[in-house]
């Protein structure tokens, strides 16, 4: 397992992962639109839960799937696994999860430009 950590790319992966965050948590707001008009709107329909259902679906193995290289990469104590874990099942709990991984220095190597106190 060591020997994967090495090979992650870090910044590429923390790239990735903002991205795979910031979409999670779209197609999230799409699927509770989309469930709002199949049981609540007018007219109703079902169609936005079947395309944001699908899109979320997948995107949610995506943000799983990067997380755990993420957290291999740097690695993440079992409270930040668990944190990243149910950051995907809250609504935009990926977005909430992402800002505070940033924040606290989760996805970036310790020694960066992004770390380093800033230049007078």
């Amino acid at each position: 397992m060591a020997a994967m950590s090495r090979t992650i790319d870090r910044h590429r992966t923390a790239g990735w992962f903002r991205i795979v965050a910031f979409t999670e948590a779209v197609t999230w707001v799409g699927l509770l639109v989309g469930m709002y008009f199949k049981y609540l709107g007018s007219p109703r329909t079902e169609i936005g839960v079947k395309i944001f259902g699908m899109a979320h679906g997948l995107v949610f193995i995506a943000f799983v799937v990067v997380a755990v290289l993420l957290g291999m990469a740097f690695k993440w104590s079992a409270t930040t696994w668990l944190l990243a874990l149910l950051g995907s099942i809250v609504p935009l709990g990926s977005v909430i999860f992402l800002m505070w991984a940033e924040r606290t220095g989760r996805t970036v190597a310790k020694g960066t430009a992004a770390t380093a106190p800033p230049v007078a």
